[in-house]
């Protein structure tokens, strides 16, 4: 991703977590975002092993305060981590945090004789994990069609049916009032709009969500957790924790529906989920996660597991088909992997319910062309606006729109539901209570196949979904 847009993302996510100093990373890449000044460690024996060690290092080579290495707040959460401060994080910029990279080497002889990572960093998982494309809804007609459509089923679902839990913003006050959700439940959708009215940042974004899962498979029991209802960000010692409370609040259910999570340079995984993913692959739950929308093949966590000894059928990770359905979208993530690809770009279904209109403002982008260097108007600037955030210098005057219902929307974040809809459709239709088995039955049955970037994936296609035509790029001047 464009270090400009990186940057971009950075501010948006600083204001939803004001509160938490934030740094991008590694070395001001922009790759990912973390706390600033904080590593974390597996409490107990390890994590005194990364504060002395990381004292020591301090004290040897002037690289930090040994005095302001401490642990912070107390240990026996469920996530299994600690976090450990290594230096004040008020001090410096958003560009890096050098007592964060200098613990982080600190701990490399002994993580190499122990031969596993014993520190990390504390990143951000976030929905909206760049800020392209327009990580923002697009208003559709009130007399439009969901696409995917909901699909036709005969009867009413039994006490047997599937259950999905979707991870993720929660539920719009109104939801009900959008029939396909009427045996939706969950958290509701904290702040739903600011003091002028004015629909707050990634609000709907579950509630948008539960509508493409229950589009697909109409007599699936969905339950949405809010866990990331602080503008859809989260820390990460927090993640695998707000995990944990989602799933021990109604059971693990059949599919866990997650479109968030993070790159973080490493190819193990996240060391604050590790106790949440190790709890998983015990379970019978098949974890549905985003593919991530940087355009990269570096692994994002918590998709990237699917590609991990031991939970090759726990896990399923889902990138976004184009909106013709004829590759990968520009801005999905892929490579070896993303093990499937689902309709994610241009997607409609419920943002709202259908009592209220409710405003949002956008700013007008400034983008002429694919950031990514395709050649189709894709969503990056199509239609062109870019909400807050926009870049330096992108039109001072925002415009507002109305939402009365129904949105069109692009991302990793919407092929996911698509995916786990397909998957309980399937348990479904053959009976199958094994949502681990139906995965792989489902991926063997795929007579659909996309290349993506010179990989040959299989596209899971709903049966009402429509193609939209990819327009044709903008003429330059």
């Amino acid at each position: 991703m464009p270090p400009q847009r990186f940057r971009e993302q950075f501010r948006q996510i600083q204001r939803s977590m004001p509160g938490v100093p934030l740094a991008m990373g590694p070395d001001d890449a922009g790759e990912f975002l973390y706390e600033k000044g904080v590593v974390l460690a597996r409490e107990g024996e390890e994590a005194q092993v990364v504060e002395d060690t990381v004292r020591g290092h301090f004290r040897t080579f002037a690289a930090g305060a040994p005095d302001r290495v401490r642990r912070l707040g107390p240990a026996g959460n469920r996530s299994g981590v600690v976090r450990i401060q290594v230096s004040d994080p008020g001090e410096g910029d958003a560009g890096g945090d050098p007592a964060v990279a200098g613990a982080l080497r600190a701990l490399a002889a002994v993580e190499g004789r122990a031969g596993r990572r014993m520190v990390t960093r504390n990143h951000v998982v976030h929905i909206a994990v760049n800020a392209c494309p327009g990580d923002e809804p697009v208003p559709v007609a009130r007399d439009a069609r969901p696409n995917p459509a909901v699909a036709e089923t005969d009867g009413e679902p039994g006490e047997d049916a599937a259950r999905v839990l979707v991870v993720d913003t929660g539920l719009m006050h109104d939801y009900r009032s959008y029939p396909p959700l009427a045996r939706t439940h969950g958290d509701a959708q904290v702040a739903e709009c600011d003091d002028d009215g004015i629909l707050q940042q990634y609000c709907g974004h579950g509630t948008f969500i539960a509508g493409l899962v229950a589009a697909v498979a109409p007599h699936t029991d969905i339950t949405v957790s809010g866990a990331l209802n602080d503008a859809g960000a989260v820390l990460e010692h927090e993640f695998g924790e707000k995990l944990f409370d989602a799933v021990e609040a109604g059971g693990w259910p059949d599919v866990l529906s997650v479109s968030a999570g993070t790159s973080n340079g490493r190819t193990d995984g996240l060391l604050g989920v590790d106790a949440f993913m190790r709890e998983l692959r015990e379970r019978r739950t098949l974890l549905v996660a985003c593919a991530g929308n940087n355009g990269s093949a570096t692994p994002f966590w918590p998709a990237a597991y699917a590609d991990l000894p031991g939970y090759e059928d726990a896990v399923l990770s889902v990138g976004a088909l184009r909106a013709d359905g004829e590759s990968g979208a520009c801005f999905s993530n892929h490579g070896g992997w993303v093990k499937a690809y689902a309709p994610g770009e241009r997607l409609t279904s419920a943002l709202t319910g259908f009592e209220t209109p409710v405003p949002y403002v956008y700013q007008h982008s400034t983008y002429d062309a694919c950031r990514y260097g395709f050649d189709y108007a894709c969503t990056c600037h199509h239609p062109r606006h870019m909400g807050i955030l926009s870049e330096d210098g992108a039109s001072a005057k925002p415009d507002q729109v109305m939402f009365e219902g129904l949105a069109q929307w692009s991302g990793t974040s919407f092929a996911t539901p698509v995916a786990a809809g397909m998957v309980v459709s399937h348990m479904a239709a053959r009976g199958e209570r094994d949502p681990r088995a139906a995965r792989r039955q489902l991926l063997d049955a795929v007579d659909e196949f996309v290349d993506v970037r010179g990989a040959h994936k299989p596209a899971l296609l709903p049966p009402t979904w429509r193609p939209v035509r990819v327009p044709a790029p903008t003429a330059r001047p």
